[in-house]
């Protein structure tokens, strides 16, 4: 079954370790999941009334609207 999954976060978690913060992908688009590597960054110029979806599920994939 396939679903579709709002993420409204632009920007990764930071979790504290005791060696090293990692930061854990909330955006969605990630291909370093679960760790952020940036992708959070083509989602920026986004419209907040708006739903988007992504070719792919990744940030260089194709963006449109789903709902506006």
């Amino acid at each position: 079954m396939a679903r579709l999954v709002r993420h409204e976060a632009q920007g990764p978690y930071k979790v504290e370790a005791s060696d090293k913060d990692q930061y854990v992908c909330a955006c969605g688009l990630s291909q370093n999941k679960p760790f952020c590597d940036g992708s959070h960054k083509a989602t920026l110029d986004e419209d907040e009334a708006s739903l988007y979806r992504y070719a792919g599920d990744v940030r260089d994939g194709a963006r449109r609207v789903v709902e506006a």
